[in-house]
């Protein structure tokens, strides 16, 4: 049964001087983002991004209805939306179409197996184009969308939210496992430089589990991403190169195939001019006006969020509050349980918030002065960004990589004690009190956190401005794709996989 695809439902965009509806598939990209808002996010800075720097192109960006008004709030009008049904899939809840909307991690398998089956809409929509597009831009937990863009003759850049250093620690890890070590004791991680030691403890959970095949999540990312992320023409990275250096991108590009590209386009929100100085309009809770009376007092705040998806114990909460009160330092906490109330007063110090903060503008405010985070790459890149150190609380997924490439590396923040160390334990009052007061405090371990976010400030800015690494790249992008944009000879099976063999096409664009 044919699958309806609506097209731009939101709003007909001006696409240049030449109009969409006459442009060749030349001028055309598609980014499909995972229905996760940590991976969507990126890809929507990065598709303004791109209507910002290279305006006569065409851009579509693929959503699901419950992520249609999400998407069409943080794009300008200028980029397509093409909407696809979510497919239904019991237990999972009809309406359901994104991780954070989930009312139990337990639905997560179950979700992600709901995304595979985008396969048939979504190739239903690229046989509607008029002609292939330049490329498809798509998250790796997509997978199924190489073999729909090779089938259609077009080259796939995968996408998968973190960092060249962390995305090669984790397929170092997969393909050349840890060796059995004494507790805490570290080890070195195949094909990344010599320098890079990491513990047993900082190994992610999902790395650890990648072949145990009781494991839901694994028996996915086997299944249907697979081989598919490895056959990607190129990398499409939301980071750059002052913090990604050419040792890690090697590293990475070592697991695709030989003539593929890492393009380190970001920070992606910086590169798509995403960064307004006020936000109040955003602010339901107060949380600038709030910051400035701090400022105005000369009253150094420090902010504390742990993303959409960490799950933080009651108990861990009770702790945490209490170390942030023992501190002594004033504290803005974006709290997501709605069923936990702080077990002492937080008095005039502490700012407790359970609804939406505005964390760039935050993050930008004089008066913040550092930021507890779970080190998501999004916020990583968002604290180094606005020059303030981290303290690194990781949780999940990367996190812990992204604390020892941030902490270790950097030298952009301190790590708090690993959870995982100590089986699961609760970081204790006393721990946050010294790390807190450790960042904050005027001693010489701050100051040179503090001069080193500064400097990746410096450096992330750069990056993004004329002639910077990351505008060349982006330009890059572009120019090499309509450069060798190709019609498709043949496409056939080779051994179970699509392959495309392509010649290059005339094109007026010198190189």
């Amino acid at each position: 049964m044919a699958t309806t695809t609506s097209i731009n439902a939101c709003a007909t965009p001006n696409h240049g001087a030449n109009g969409g509806s006459n442009q060749s598939g030349r001028d055309h990209i598609i980014l499909f983002p995972f229905m996760a808002k940590g991976h969507t996010l990126p890809l929507l800075h990065f598709a303004t991004a791109l209507s910002v720097h290279q305006k006569n192109l065409l851009i579509t960006v693929v959503v699901t209805p419950a992520n249609l008004a999400f998407a069409r709030s943080r794009l300008p009008a200028s980029v397509n939306l093409a909407v696809l049904p979510f497919p239904s899939l019991p237990p999972l809840p009809v309406g359901v179409e994104s991780t954070d909307t989930l009312p139990s991690p337990a639905l997560y398998p179950t979700f992600l197996n709901a995304t595979a089956l985008l396969r048939e809409p979504f190739a239903e929509f690229m046989a509607s184009l008029p002609s292939p597009p330049l490329v498809l831009i798509s998250d790796f937990f997509l997978g199924f969308t190489h073999g729909v863009a090779a089938d259609a003759g077009v080259r796939r850049i995968v996408f998968h939210g973190m960092s060249c250093f962390s995305l090669a620690m984790c397929k170092s890890l997969i393909t050349s496992p840890p060796p059995s070590a004494e507790h805490g004791a570290s080890f070195h991680v195949a094909r990344m430089p010599e320098h890079v030691r990491i513990t047993a403890a900082e190994v992610p959970d999902t790395i650890a589990k990648i072949f145990d095949p009781e494991d839901p999540v694994s028996r996915f990312i086997i299944d249907h991403v697979g081989e598919s992320d490895e056959r990607s023409w190129g990398v499409l990275v939301n980071s750059f190169a002052a913090l990604d250096d050419e040792e890690y991108v090697a590293a990475l590009l070592s697991f695709y195939q030989p003539d593929a590209r890492a393009w380190l386009v970001g920070p992606m929100f910086l590169a798509a001019g995403d960064m307004p100085e006020r936000e109040e309009e955003h602010d339901p809770e107060g949380c600038l006006p709030w910051l400035d009376e701090r400022a105005e007092r000369s009253e150094p705040v420090i902010y504390v969020s742990f993303g959409t998806q960490a799950y933080v114990s009651l108990e861990q909460l009770d702790e945490l509050a209490r170390g942030l009160v023992q501190s002594g330092h004033h504290f803005l906490w974006a709290v997501r349980s709605a069923a936990w109330s702080p077990p002492v007063d937080v008095g005039p110090h502490g700012r407790i918030v359970r609804g939406w903060v505005p964390q760039r503008s935050v993050l930008a405010h004089r008066a913040v002065g550092g930021f507890v985070s779970h080190c998501g790459w999004n916020s990583v890149m968002e604290s180094l960004a606005a020059g303030k150190p981290l303290l690194a609380w990781p949780f999940m997924a990367e996190q812990h990589l992204n604390a020892h490439h941030v902490a270790d590396i950097i030298g952009a923040g301190v790590r708090i004690v690993d959870v995982k160390v100590a089986g699961g334990a609760v970081v204790e009052r006393a721990e946050v009190e010294e790390k807190v007061r450790m960042l904050m405090d005027a001693g010489e371990e701050g100051r040179k956190m503090r001069e080193k976010a500064t400097w990746a400030q410096q450096a992330a800015k750069a990056a993004v401005s004329d002639g910077g690494t990351s505008r060349v790249a982006l330009m890059k992008l572009v120019d090499e794709l309509q450069r060798s944009y190709c019609d498709v000879i043949v496409g056939k099976q080779d051994h179970g996989a699509n392959r495309i063999i392509l010649t290059q096409a005339h094109s007026s664009t010198k190189a």
